[in-house]
């Protein structure tokens, strides 16, 4: 019984990979230094998981960015604005993985970023690839190839990992007319089988292939691409073992052909799909293995062995061990790293660590099971079984998980608990009165940039070097210094800066119960973006106002409004790691019963503008289109329960960044939001496209500023855009404002951006 791992967190234990990255770009380091940097993680990960005992550990899983902005390079899928830098004699093959991920504004070049969006239902994002008629494809890049002999070298039994053709294509996005990207299928499956091939010729024995396409809805034409894809492969490659792995949902119609395809084990997600073993059992062909993703590769709790177990003898008693590999359910790359680092009592209890497995606890856990699956293994690992059972009883029984008060109120929830006072052409008419903003106004999203100096002063109180009487004036000269420059700069409505907070989701589960947090849990967002996701373990209450002051603080020093700033309640239940023992449309429904108290807290200390950022709404959609509907109907009900209890006056707006509407439209308004702010300027405002087909009633700000790249937008460049949303908005229902917040940016920059978006709006404005 083989176990084997699809991927293992890139950014290393203490976040590595995020400091020598920014290092690099700020010219701290040379680029020696950040291959060195990539290659020491590497080794590390791959010893790690060798120790374990893992027999298959992943290669080319590494990433300095981002896996699919990767493989477009591997394929020479590079867009004409880049092939410049592929002729300047400085310029290196990760340069140019850099300013394609990030955009590129200097040596008389300005080249704006690839989209990003989100990896189906993850806070991952990556990198579009981009395709036209006439795309071509070759083998650009060797990086899957040299990982590969990287491995080896140190004495690993690696497996390169790749995302499969189908799924490349179809992560992508036509970016010409009138035609299917699946139709340059057969240009890119000769690039696919150079790569193949090379790795048998160099000694490779078994490929992890990733299609997680096949777990989604597919069209016949895409079942026939599968079936052609993989007939290639395997008559090319004769000698290399596959593995063809799926996730984040079941098989359902398509597990008929994915048991058809010609390769050696077949990957099942059986945490979230675990009633599809006996499907694809049925169906299963003998050449064909099962490789079981029983432990969770996407959230922090303990597995359940006996339950594992239970699936794991099913799949044995009609295969035989031999036709059985054990993995995690997908890529450890949403996992925290190492749980060992947790060592603050205060912050992650110790009753609540024993429930928890990262990274590295998981490939333990995979072991475990598999010396509990074999005969002749069992008795040695038995007493760890009996722990678990222990520990999962243990967690059940638990006092701090279920809080009566909470669960009674939330019994309470009625349908008018769900509605604004009046419709929105009400509700507009007065604010336009109440707050008295001129055409197109401008605002940001929320938070301004996080210095070095702000860090400092928060790690300094964590230390006990200041007092939080010393903390809070050091805040308060920020937040001040914020709201003068706003001023100045001629923006219409302003924010506080959140100099406050350490992170959006993070920062209100630490004033809630039911959230416990960790001082290592870090994961990727993307590139050097880390978030460190909350435990929420029980039920959820606010105990007392949790933005109120600084917002009424940021009031008190201006005449003009302040917006109060909040995260949504669907937001905070996707980026945090969310309790497994109860539904998690209840979890989401208590969130936003303590989000309800702090907006109304708001209001009544005369905010008059409130925000309730939902970023993750699109995000949290179920993989097939048959579940989006009871999806959607307890996400905007979490919503409104939130923001419905407020007068007219008051203005509620929301947040969305890097989705596709057009799916979710009628989802997006029925929230009835006064206004969104949307990620667009990436796409180049293609992702209004949603909001003008289906007449979108209420107002929006579509992003003209990218602030995932430190590059500066023109004045002219973002009139063009406004231009664009224009004609197909109306004037009244048109906001002016960046793409998301800038917490992550540099002041210089920052400055110069906001500075061309304030000119930007005065000049349409003089043009209407």
């Amino acid at each position: 019984m083989l176990t084997h791992n699809l991927g293992y967190p890139r950014i290393g234990s203490h976040r590595e990979l995020k400091k020598a990255c920014e290092s690099y770009w700020s010219s701290q380091i040379s680029l020696n230094e950040l291959l060195d940097a990539g290659r020491a993680i590497r080794r590390h990960n791959w010893q790690r998981q060798h120790e374990a005992g893992i027999d298959l550990i992943p290669c080319n899983d590494f990433s300095f960015y981002d896996h699919v902005l990767d493989l477009s390079l591997t394929v020479g899928a590079i867009p004409a604005r880049y092939r410049p830098l592929l002729d300047m004699p400085d310029s290196s093959e990760l340069d140019l993985c850099f300013a394609m991920a990030r955009g590129y504004q200097k040596d008389g070049l300005d080249l704006i970023a690839m989209e990003m969006t989100k990896w189906f239902d993850t806070n991952y994002h990556y990198l579009v690839p981009e395709f036209t008629k006439d795309q071509t494809f070759s083998l650009t890049s060797r990086n899957v190839l040299d990982e590969f002999q990287e491995a080896r070298a140190l004495g690993i039994n690696a497996t390169p990992v790749l995302v499969g053709p189908v799924s490349y294509l179809l992560l992508g996005k036509e970016k010409v007319p009138d035609f299917n990207r699946l139709d340059l299928l057969d240009r890119l499956m000769p690039v696919y089988l150079q790569i193949l091939g090379e790795l048998q010729g160099l000694g490779a024995q078994y490929v992890q292939i990733d299609e997680p396409f096949l777990a989604l809805d597919l069209q016949d034409e895409t079942k026939r691409a599968y079936e052609s894809a993989y007939a290639a492969i395997t008559r090319a490659c004769p000698e290399l073992k596959f593995i063809l792995a799926t996730y984040f949902a079941g098989l359902e119609d398509n597990a008929e052909l994915a048991a058809s395809l010609p390769v050696n084990y077949l990957h099942l997600d059986l945490v979230c799909a675990p009633a599809q073993l006996d499907q694809v059992l049925s169906l299963i062909p003998p050449q064909l293995g099962l490789s079981l993703g029983v432990v969770d590769g996407r959230n922090v709790w303990k597995n359940d062995l006996k339950r594992s177990l239970e699936l794991i003898s099913k799949a044995v008693e009609k295969l035989g061990s031999e036709r059985v590999a054990l993995a995690p359910s997908c890529s450890l790359l949403h996992a925290p790293c190492d749980l060992v680092l947790e060592r603050d009592e205060t912050a992650l209890p110790s009753e609540i660590k024993g429930w928890l497995a990262f990274a590295r606890q998981k490939l333990d856990e995979i072991v475990t099971l598999r010396g509990l699956a074999q005969p002749e293994t069992h008795r040695q690992y038995a007493d760890k079984l009996k722990e678990n059972m222990l520990d999962m009883e243990s967690r059940r029984q638990s006092a701090l998980i279920h809080r009566p008060a909470v669960q009674q109120r939330f019994a309470a929830v009625r349908p008018d608990d769900l509605k604004r006072q009046s419709p929105f052409g009400v509700r507009q008419e007065k604010q336009c009165a109440d707050l008295n903003l001129p055409l197109f106004p401008t605002t940001t999203i929320g938070s301004f940039p996080q210095t070095d100096d702000v860090r400092r002063l928060r790690l300094r109180l964590k230390k006990g070097e200041l007092t939080p009487e010393q903390y809070e004036a050091a805040i308060r000269t920020e937040t001040e210094q914020a709201i003068r420059w706003q001023e100045d700069v001629g923006l219409d409505v302003l924010v506080h800066g959140e100099f406050e907070r350490n992170d959006m989701v993070e920062y209100f589960g630490e004033l809630l119960k039911g959230f416990a947090f960790t001082g290592s849990g870090w994961v990727q967002s993307y590139g050097s973006r880390c978030v460190k996701p909350p435990i929420i373990y029980g039920d959820v209450e606010r105990q007392a106002p949790m933005t109120v002051k600084w917002s009424k603080y940021a009031q008190s020093l201006t005449a003009k409004p302040i917006k109060g700033m909040l995260t949504g309640p669907v937001t905070i239940l996707q980026w945090s790691f969310v309790r497994d023992d109860q539904p998690r449309s209840t979890t989401a429904k208590q969130i936003a019963l303590a989000i309800r108290d702090e907006v109304c807290d708001l209001e009544k200390a005369g905010i008059r503008i409130i925000q309730i950022d939902e970023p993750a709404i699109r995000e949290g959609l179920p993989p097939r289109q048959a579940d989006w509907k009871d999806y959607l109907n307890w996400a905007v009900e979490a919503f409104r329960l939130a923001s419905s209890r407020v007068v007219d006056e008051t203005q509620i707006h929301t947040h969305m960044c890097y989705s596709e509407f057009n799916d979710i439209i009628e989802s997006v308004a029925e929230m009835d939001a006064d206004v969104i702010t949307i990620e667009t300027s990436r796409s180049q405002m293609e992702l209004l496209d949603a909001f003008v087909s289906f007449r979108y009633p209420n107002e929006i700000g579509p992003g003209v500023y990218d602030i995932h790249s430190p590059r500066v937008p023109t004045e002219q460049e973002m009139t063009a855009l406004l231009h664009k949303a224009l004609a197909v908005l109306p004037a009244r229902n048109l906001w002016v404002n960046p793409d998301c917040g800038l917490k992550t940016r540099k002041w210089p920059e920052t400055r110069r951006a906001l500075v061309n978006m304030v000119a930007a709006a005065k000049a349409l404005r003089e043009q209407v």
